[in-house]
C-alpha cells in the first residue's frame, strides 16, 4: 500500500478510535446499509426466476420447492417481491436516518471537542497560527466530514456488499461466467487506489488553501478600518483574489484526477458486461445454461458493475473527509502544557498576597525576558510596574495568570504555588483589564456581566458606577441594552475601557490587574477612573502596569522594570529623590526636563 493510501487509512483509523462512543450506532447503520443492499439486488434474482417459471413451468426452479402450478408460482414470486420491496424501503429509511443523524451528532461532538480543546491550549500555540485557519478547521473541515458520513460511508459499504452478494450468486450459478464478469474488478480496484494515492496530497493542499483563504478574509474584515484609512482596498482585493485563485487551482488538480477515473471505470464495466452477455448467451443457446439463470446473470452484471461508477465520487468524498479529519484530530491532539495537576486544589478564600521567587522566563528559544524576579506584593496593596516597552512588565502578569509557565522560580498566591491551584479557580480570583479591550457582540449589560452570569441588574449598575461608566451608558440609545457591535466598534476607546473595568469590578476579585488600562482614555476619563480605583483598591490587591506615570503616583510601591529585571522600587517621592530611571521617565512625561534646560 502506498504511503498516501496508508495516510488516509491511518486517518480513518484515528477517526474510528475517536468515534468509539458511537460504535453501536455505526454498527446499526452499517447493518441497515448491508440489508438494504441485499434486498436491493433480490428483484433481479426474482426476475430471472420468473423467466425460468414462464419458460420451464412445471420444471422450473420454484416447482422443485413443491409448487407445481405456474400460476401459483407467479403468485409466490409476487408475494416475495412485495416483501422484498417493503424490506428494502424499511432499511433504506433506517440507514438514511441513522447515518444522517450520526453525521450530525459526530460533527457536533468533534466541533465542540475541538473548540473546547482550543480554549485550553496555551497562548504560545496561537502566536504562530491564524484565527481564520482555526475557524476553517472548526467549521469547514467538520462540515466536510459530515458530508462523507451523510452519503459516502453508506456508498462504500453498499459497494462491498454488492460485490460479495452478487459474486456469491454468480459463482453459484456459473463459476466460468463469474470469473469473466469479475475480471474488470481488479482493474477498478487498482484504479481506485491509484486515484486515491494521487488525490490524497491534492486534497490535503485543498484543505490548506481553504484555511489560508479563510485566514486572509478574517484578517481583512477585522482590519477593515485600517484598510480604509490607508486606501488599500484594491491591494487587499488582489491579495484575496490570489488566495482564492490558489484554492481554485488546487481544486482543479483534484478534479482532473477524479474526472479521469470515471471513463476508465466505465470501459472496464463494459468489458465485464459484454463477457457475461456474449458467453452466457452462447452457453444458453448450447443448452449449458438455462434461460432463467442467464437472465439472472445479465441483470446482476449491471447490478454488480454499474454501482462501481460511483466509486470515484465516493473515494473523492472519502479523501476530502480524511484530509479534513486529519486537520481536526491534529488540532484536538495538540498537547496542553499548562493544565491542572492531579493534586490541584481549589482555594476557599484568597486574600491576594502575591510573591515572585526567583522567576525567570523566555518565550520559546528566544532570549530570556525575565531574570531572577523576586518581589512581594502584600494583601490589599497597590503595586505598579513601569518601564520601557518590551521590558517584561506584561509578562509578569501573564505568568501570574498562568498563560505561560516560568522557566525558573515560582509564583505564590497566599503562600501557595500557583501551579498547585486549579486554573479556573486561580483565574476567577483575578480581574484583568488589559490595554487591548475585547467586547463581545451583544448589549452593554451582557458585556459587563460577562464572567458573572448570575449578576443582577442592580449589581451591573453598581459596577458601571464604580467604573465611572454609567453616565455615557445612560446617554446611549437603549442604555444598558444598547448593542456595542463586534469588538465594541460602536463605542469609543475610552468607553470600551470603562466597560472592561466595570466587567472586572463586577467579578469582585481579590486581585485586580490593570494592564495599561487608561491608555485609550482622555484626561477627564482618566481622572474619573483614578477616582474609582482609589475607592476600590483598599479592599483588594491591585497591580497596575502603567505608561502614564500620573496614574500610579498613589501606589504603595512602584517597581521599575528594565530589560527583564527590577532595577528600582519605592514610592513615587522616593523614586524621584533617587533620581534614576523612574525620575527620568517622570521628567520626560511632565516636561520637567525641558523646563530645567
Amino acid at each position: 500500500m502506498s504511503e498516501h493510501a496508508s495516510t488516509s487509512f491511518n486517518a480513518l483509523g484515528r477517526l474510528l478510535r475517536y468515534a468509539r462512543g458511537y460504535r453501536r450506532r455505526i454498527s446499526f447503520a452499517t447493518t441497515c446499509s448491508v440489508l438494504n443492499k441485499l434486498f436491493d439486488v433480490m428483484p433481479e434474482i426474482l426476475i430471472g426466476i420468473a423467466i425460468d417459471v414462464v419458460v420451464r413451468q412445471q420444471d422450473s426452479f420454484v416447482a422443485k420447492a413443491g409448487i407445481v402450478d405456474p400460476k401459483w408460482q407467479m403468485v409466490l414470486l409476487a408475494v416475495l417481491t412485495l416483501a422484498i420491496w417493503m424490506g428494502e424501503s424499511l432499511f433504506e429509511y433506517l440507514h438514511l436516518v441513522t447515518w444522517r443523524n450520526l453525521a450530525q451528532d459526530l460533527q457536533h461532538a468533534m466541533r465542540l471537542d475541538a473548540y473546547e480543546h482550543v480554549q485550553r491550549l496555551d497562548l504560545a500555540y496561537f502566536e504562530d497560527r491564524s484565527t481564520g485557519n482555526l475557524v476553517s478547521i472548526l467549521n469547514d473541515d467538520v462540515n466536510q466530514l459530515e458530508r462523507f458520513l451523510n452519503g459516502g460511508a453508506n456508498s462504500l459499504i453498499q459497494v462491498v456488499t454488492t460485490l460479495v452478494a452478487v459474486g456469491g450468486v454468480f459463482f453459484a450459478v456459473s463459476p466460468f461466467i463469474a470469473s469473466m464478469a469479475f475480471t474488470p474488478i481488479p482493474i477498478i480496484v487498482i484504479g481506485a487506489f491509484y486515484f486515491q494515492r494521487r488525490a490524497q496530497p491534492l486534497y490535503a493542499e485543498v484543505r490548506n488553501r481553504v484555511g489560508m483563504l479563510a485566514a486572509r478574509l478574517s484578517g481583512n474584515i477585522s482590519g477593515i478600518t485600517t484598510i480604509k484609512s490607508f486606501a488599500t482596498e484594491e491591494f487587499e482585493a488582489e491579495g484575496v483574489r490570489q488566495e482564492s485563485q490558489a484554492y481554485v487551482a488546487a481544486n482543479r488538480k483534484a478534479i482532473a484526477i477524479s474526472s479521469a477515473f470515471i471513463p476508465i471505470i466505465r470501459m472496464a464495466i463494459l468489458a465485464g458486461f459484454l463477457a457475461t452477455f456474449l458467453v452466457g448467451g452462447w452457453m444458453t443457446l448450447s443448452g449449458d445454461l438455462n434461460v432463467g439463470a442467464y437472465g439472472v446473470l445479465v441483470f446482476l452484471t449491471q447490478r454488480l458493475l454499474w454501482p462501481l461508477t460511483s466509486l470515484a465520487e465516493t473515494v473523492d468524498l472519502f479523501e476530502r473527509a480524511m484530509a479534513s479529519s486529519r486537520r481536526i484530530l491534529d488540532l484536538i491532539e495538540v498537547p496542553v502544557r499548562i493544565r491542572d495537576r492531579a493534586d490541584a486544589m481549589t482555594p476557599t478564600k484568597v486574600d491576594g498576597h502575591i510573591q515572585y521567587q526567583g522567576v525567570n522566563f523566555s518565550y520559546g528559544e528566544n532570549q530570556p525576558v525575565l531574570h531572577d524576579i523576586t518581589l512581594d506584593i502584600p494583601t490589599s496593596s497597590t503595586v505598579a510596574f513601569v518601564g520601557q516597552t518590551g521590558s517584561g512588565k506584561s509578562t509578569l502578569i501573564k505568568l501570574l495568570l498562568r498563560f505561560y509557565a516560568p522557566t525558573g522560580g515560582s509564583i505564590l498566591l497566599d503562600g501557595q504555588p500557583i501551579e498547585q491551584l486549579q486554573l479556573d479557580s486561580l483565574r476567577r480570583q483575578i480581574g484583568l483589564v488589559s490595554q487591548d479591550v475585547f467586547l463581545f457582540h451583544g448589549s452593554v449589560r451582557e458585556n459587563i456581566a460577562y464572567g458573572s452570569p448570575g449578576a443582577s441588574f442592580e449589581q451591573i449598575q453598581a459596577a458601571a458606577d464604580a467604573a465611572e461608566a454609567s453616565e455615557f451608558i445612560n446617554d446611549l440609545p437603549q442604555g444598558f441594552d444598547t448593542l456595542v457591535g463586534e469588538r465594541g466598534q460602536k463605542l469609543s476607546g475610552g468607553q470600551r475601557q470603562r466597560l472592561s473595568i466595570a466587567r472586572a469590578l463586577l467579578k469582585d476579585p481579590p486581585v485586580l490587574i490593570l494592564d495599561e488600562a487608561t491608555s485609550a482614555v482622555d484626561n477627564e476619563t482618566e481622572a474619573a477612573i483614578q477616582r474609582s480605583l482609589l475607592r476600590i483598591s483598599h479592599t483588594r490587591t491591585t497591580v497596575i502596569i502603567a505608561h502614564r506615570l500620573s496614574t500610579i503616583v498613589h501606589a504603595d510601591t512602584i517597581h521599575v522594570v528594565d530589560k527583564g529585571r527590577i532595577v528600582e522600587s519605592g514610592k513615587h517621592a522616593e523614586l524621584l529623590e533617587h533620581n534614576g530611571i523612574y525620575a527620568s521617565l517622570w521628567k520626560v512625561q511632565t516636561g520637567a526636563g525641558a523646563e530645567n534646560s
